[in-house]
């Protein structure tokens, strides 16, 4: 378009409603800032770092227990969680396996500016195992207070839990078989002045506002049918015993294969939605029963 003042990509631009430039082509890519040698970048400010160690029973370890949605949700990027966590284990069997050693060698791991070991026992140690149980009066608290204090020296701030409340009722009553051991707990807690959780009686009463029924959704797997008719009745049935799982058949000559794990329906033990459930309520009592706790922990 010569000889009218205008080229032809501005007559083109409004046309269309555009500026002239924007018909030319992208504008050229700004050119990336140099990328300083090491000597030269500014020098980083060192990390304050914090570790969480989970010790304790099948109710806190991942897959069965809360231990799992913890340290995956309500640990913030500045901690280190370490869930520690053995199913069947008691205060007693715990340490005689050397399970306790190996919470404590992570305790001294240098480069954390506070490490805090939660304890949650009491499961195991009711009757019924030989190997595992202990004496409420003596011998579960004496454990209790070994804990504590081997955490101090190893340098950590050890925190005491009540255990996870079963889900067993009887005429609409929760029936709260680990109070004993919870007592036992909140007497040793007060008399070594350590942090207290009472996830017992958090968990026991949450579970029994919900009722048996509605409790029934927090278990590793559904409820049979026969389940969920008693607890409508506001009282629950002993939980089915599954069989257990075949181990597969191992090629001759080679070693045996472990029989494959699987879920199945209790009252005792979580699945995911329980496990999200109960990790909210142990991070928000946390944060509130352990002050220095709140700057790692996600609510």
């Amino acid at each position: 378009m010569k000889g009218y003042g205008v080229t032809l990509a501005a007559a083109v631009a409004m046309l269309v409603g555009m500026p002239a430039a924007a018909q030319q082509g992208p504008a050229p890519a700004p050119t990336p800032a140099p990328v300083l040698a090491p000597a030269q970048r500014p020098p980083a400010a060192p990390i304050r770092a914090s570790k969480i160690i989970l010790v304790g029973d099948s109710t806190m370890q991942a897959r069965s227990g809360w231990g799992g949605s913890f340290c995956a949700s309500h640990v913030s990027m500045f901690a280190a969680c370490v869930n520690l966590g053995r199913g069947g284990r008691s205060s007693y069997s715990y340490r005689a396996e050397g399970s306790w050693e190996v919470a404590l060698a992570e305790a001294r791991a240098p480069g954390f500016e506070q490490v805090w070991i939660l304890i949650q026992f009491g499961h195991n140690d009711q009757p019924g195992k030989p190997e595992r149980s202990t004496d409420l009066a003596v011998e579960f608290p004496e454990n209790l207070r070994r804990y504590v204090r081997e955490a101090r020296e190893a340098g950590a701030l050890p925190v005491l839990l009540t255990p996870l409340s079963r889900r067993q009722f009887k005429q609409g009553k929760l029936e709260n078989d680990l109070e004993p051991w919870s007592a036992a707990i909140r007497k040793v807690a007060a008399e070594m002045q350590v942090p207290l959780v009472d996830l017992n009686a958090k968990s026991a009463a949450a579970v029994q506002a919900m009722g048996a029924a509605a409790s029934l959704r927090f278990a590793q797997a559904p409820a049979p049918a026969e389940v969920v008719a008693a607890a409508a009745t506001g009282t629950t049935i002993p939980a089915p015993v599954m069989p257990a799982a075949a181990a597969p058949v191992a090629p001759a000559g080679a070693k045996p294969a472990p029989a494959p794990s699987r879920i199945s329906f209790d009252y005792t033990h979580i699945g995911r939605e329980g496990a999200d459930y109960f990790a909210a309520m142990v991070a928000e009592e946390l944060a509130e029963k352990v002050p220095g706790m709140a700057k790692v922990l996600v609510k």
